[in-house]
Formats: structure tokens, sequence, C-alpha cells
């Protein structure tokens, strides 16, 4: 396998990964209400609301202080080292990077990734996670 063929598949793992993300954060708060209200036990385990909260919060951050996303990042270098444009590739590659980049004001995306952090913390009140504490084990 070539070098660029290499980058390019390093890249597509990246796009995958950067969209497994997005619906992460997005499917996550769909499931955190939809399962608050059929009774779901487990979307209120600790470890689902932290990672789903400290992914949002990441994305929040990362739009109030400008920054770039670190993913988008690395798969424009890897796509640059493969000399492949942004834009080109397979079927799927092109599919999914249409619904993760598209063009809009920088503000919009703030606003948007700000307000889907309000809601996520409204989750947090509204439907609070468990913290399930251990029973401590006793000595015989």
């Amino acid at each position: 396998m070539t070098d660029s063929l290499q980058y390019q598949l390093l890249a597509n793992i990246v796009l995958l990964l950067h969209v497994a993300i997005v619906v992460f954060v997005v499917g996550g708060l769909v499931i955190i209400i939809v399962g608050n209200l059929r009774a779901w036990q487990w979307v209120n385990a600790c470890w689902f609301r932290l990672a789903h909260a400290a992914a949002i919060a990441v994305v929040v951050m990362e739009a109030w202080i400008g920054a770039v996303c670190p993913l988008s990042s690395l798969e424009m270098w890897l796509r640059a080292n493969a000399r492949a444009t942004t834009y080109a590739g397979g079927f799927v590659e092109h599919w999914l990077q249409r619904i993760l980049y598209y063009d809009a004001p920088a503000w919009v995306f703030t606003l948007g990734y700000s307000l889907f952090g309000l809601l996520v913390a409204a989750t947090w009140w509204y439907f609070p996670p468990r913290f399930k504490r251990r029973a401590k084990e006793t000595k015989a």
C-alpha cells in the first residue's frame, strides 16, 4: 500500500470517528430524553451522562474560543499528505462529509452549539444522572 493510500485510509477513519462522535452527541440527547420518558434506567448512568456532557462541552468550548476541531485538523492534514482534496473520494466519504461540513457564518455554529449545550445542561436538571454509590465491602 502506498503512503498516499495509507494517509487516505487514515483520513477516512478519522472522518468516521468524527461522524460517530456527532451521532453520540446528538443521538445521546435524544436517547436521554426518550429513555427517561420510557423509564429506561441505563440512560441516567453516571458514565453515560458524564461522557455525553463532556463531549458537548468540548464542542461548545471550541466554538467559543474559535478553535478548529482537532479531528477536522487531523483529517485535513492526512488528506493533504495523501495529496487528495478534502471533498473528493468514495461514495460514503463524500456523503459523510456533506453531513459534517456545510457553510454558515461562525456565529451560527457557536449559537447552535451553545443552545445544544444548554439543552444538555437542562436535561441534567430535569432528568438527573444516577450517581450510584458502591456498597462498602464488609471484612469477615
